[in-house]
């Protein structure tokens, strides 16, 4: 049973950094797409970052190109979310998943079919 879960999320002030963490468990994912998406209440869930596995590709959504990084640490099957000069706006539950559905976008929801629990991370201004 593939297991995801996130950790890290918090409350820091504007302008502050969080690392989010996810490990991953279950089964091998060196062919697999991991990705950060996140949910705002009375919001749709909006793609926040993705890494291949093999790390030769990293994609981000506009909103947080420049401000976040996304790696992975294969020896410890987790994948990490670093996320600076956060804003107010990026307040929500992240969450990560392994995709399941190559033939959608690396961005789209329907990629993926395993998703963690979430971590919440709240910005103040």
């Amino acid at each position: 049973q593939v297991q995801l879960v996130e950790s890290g999320g918090g409350l820091v002030q504007a302008g502050g950094s969080l690392r989010l963490s996810c490990a991953a468990s279950g089964r091998t994912f060196s062919g697999s797409t991991m990705g950060w998406f996140r949910q705002a209440p009375g919001k749709e869930r909006e793609f926040v970052a993705a890494i291949r596995w093999s790390g030769r590709s990293t994609y981000y959504g506009d909103s947080v190109k420049g401000r976040f990084t996304i790696s992975r640490d294969t020896a410890k099957n987790t994948v990490y979310l670093q996320m600076n000069s956060l804003k107010p706006e990026d307040t929500a539950v992240y969450y990560c998943a392994v995709d399941t559905y190559p033939s959608e976008p690396y961005y789209s929801p329907r990629r993926y079919d395993y998703w963690g629990q979430g971590t919440q991370v709240t910005v103040s201004s």
